[in-house]
């Protein structure tokens, strides 16, 4: 048991009694706990299994290479649209922990065997995000501007794409591409 751990469960107010108990099931599993991310997280020989997070309908156990996992219970969960390797866990109350307790030992095993076995998930390229019209009508009249973004790196052009599409009206989605048209041409990403 890693202290970091244990100082993180001491401030929990929502819920503690499920972490507690998810943490029982994973500590007698052969993992290392540790706190990354500000969030418990076991891992084997250095590589991220699995982490435990809260939200405010669920806490969840998040599995980094959930995408690879056989779900032959169906438990598991994509985060959201974008979501490409993570799969969650979820739950509601401790109750449900220590019921579903051999299924969870499960599907961490297979996510140990995943990490052992080298497997990798293969991640859309940046290319194959669909460009929003607001923003491709910009590029298409302003040559600096596709050159400055084709220059950018895959990660940051990939932020840019899924901000852009985030927004559900045409009206943001222009708004979004505008206030950041000035970046793009600095060559700096979103978050830069």
């Amino acid at each position: 048991m890693n202290p970091k751990v244990d100082a993180f469960l001491a401030r929990t107010k929502t819920w503690r009694d499920e972490f507690e108990a998810l943490r029982a099931v994973l500590g007698a599993l052969p993992l290392e706990e540790a706190l990354k991310w500000g969030r418990p997280c076991w891992t084997r020989n250095g590589k991220n299994i699995v982490l435990m997070h809260g939200f405010k309908e669920y806490c969840a156990l998040l599995f980094f290479k959930g995408a690879l996992l056989p779900d032959p219970e169906n438990m598991l969960v994509t985060l959201t649209d974008t979501a490409q390797a993570q799969r969650q866990i979820r739950f509601t109350e401790a109750a449900q922990v220590h019921v579903l307790r051999e299924t969870i030992v499960a599907y961490v095993e297979r996510a140990i065997a995943v990490e052992e076995a080298g497997l990798k998930v293969a991640f859309r390229k940046v290319e194959e995000y669909p460009i929003p019209e607001e923003f491709q009508v910009r590029l298409d009249a302003d040559s600096a501007l596709a050159e400055a973004f084709g220059g950018l790196t895959p990660g940051r052009r990939k932020a840019y794409l899924l901000h852009f599409a985030g927004a559900k009206q045409s009206a943001t989605r222009a708004a979004r591409v505008e206030k950041n048209l000035s970046r793009i041409l600095e060559g700096k990403g979103l978050l830069d």
